[in-house]
């Protein structure tokens, strides 16, 4: 199964890295920056989430309440056809707060300071891209028959582990959700996103994470 960097290489990526340019007026580059940051870290979050059954039950019914189908993404045209309804961006909303906690400004900042794009446009991408990442879930537990709370978390590994060290790449991500070890998702993610080699931003999963770990 390919990986979430995969899907953002593909038809599905540029049309949504084309479509939430638009929707915050920055430029392509900049917004496929955030969104190759951002996309791996909420879903490394998610499994995070899932790590425990209450987390893990918690997700399976989001993704079966028939809210997140998976259909957003064979729409994403009409999605971004006269800029993104405000009960997606209100959805998204809700998918961060859950996923991130108290934690939402201060990814935000990390990434805006990363990116060089504005806080509040970082803000917009990530609420766009939460219902794309749950219609993304809903679409491979349906494919791959996964009806019950213990399967998630090998799908989200699978996703985040797309290219060859798979492993690596996913064992990196969580390491950075929770670095010091005491259980507080994305407790120190802003300190990890802007140490990541100066100021220039990196692309694609294995220069983010090389960044982050390589000395």
């Amino acid at each position: 199964m390919s990986g979430i960097l995969d899907l953002l290489n593909g038809p599905i990526g540029k049309q949504l890295i084309s479509g939430v340019a638009g929707q915050t007026n920055q430029s392509e580059d900049k917004t496929a920056s955030v969104l190759t940051m951002a996309m791996p870290l909420l879903m490394g979050a998610m499994k995070k989430n899932a790590s425990t059954p209450e987390g893990a039950a918690g997700l399976m019914n989001a993704l079966q309440s028939g809210k997140h189908d998976g259909n957003i993404l064979s729409n994403l045209g009409g999605l971004f056809g006269g800029g993104v309804d405000d009960s997606v961006l209100n959805d998204g909303a809700g998918i961060l707060g859950h996923v991130l906690g108290g934690k939402q400004t201060q990814v935000e900042n990390a990434l805006s300071q990363k990116s060089g794009v504005d806080a509040s446009s970082v803000g917009t991408i990530l609420k766009v891209a939460a219902p794309i990442i749950m219609g993304l879930l809903s679409k491979q537990t349906q494919d791959q028959n996964v009806s019950s709370a213990n399967g998630i978390s090998d799908v989200l590994g699978s996703l985040l582990g797309g290219g060859s060290d798979a492993g690596k790449q996913q064992s990196l991500i969580e390491s950075f959700l929770d670095s010091d070890g005491d259980g507080s998702i994305l407790d120190d993610v802003a300190g990890m996103v802007l140490n990541s080699g100066g100021s220039q931003t990196k692309s694609g999963l294995g220069g983010l994470l090389g960044g982050l770990f390589g000395k």
